[in-house]
């Protein structure tokens, strides 16, 4: 190969590389811009002691407390939530939503 051509695989590999970096860029951004509506539809919904109480599902179990997020706004967007959800309120959409736990007993004979 000579001096050219690996001049013009450097610049083609330059310009793949920012390409692909405004692309990341663009991607973070609309994904922070989605998680800005999400958390600004979340606090009017969502009285301060229950958001708190979503702050504590969220950092125990992610992916439940995506979930009932997820749920939370479609409620909400359908227009089925009339009110603020208070802690109580939360607690039930929670007992409904999160599967009761099987006991398991283990009996000698």
């Amino acid at each position: 190969m000579d001096e050219k051509e690996l001049e013009a695989i450097r610049r083609r590999k330059l310009e793949e590389l920012q390409r692909h970096s405004v692309d990341r860029e663009a991607q973070e951004e609309v994904a922070a811009q989605a998680q800005a509506q999400r958390q600004t539809i979340l606090r009017q919904i969502l009285r301060p002691e229950a958001r708190e109480r979503l702050g504590r599902i969220t950092l125990a179990y992610p992916d439940l407390a995506q979930d009932i997020e997820n749920r939370l706004i479609a409620l909400a967007q359908s227009g089925r939530i009339n009110k603020a959800i208070d802690d109580a309120s939360l607690r039930q959409i929670l007992r409904a939503i999160i599967p009761k736990k099987r006991e398991i007993n283990i009996e000698r004979r």
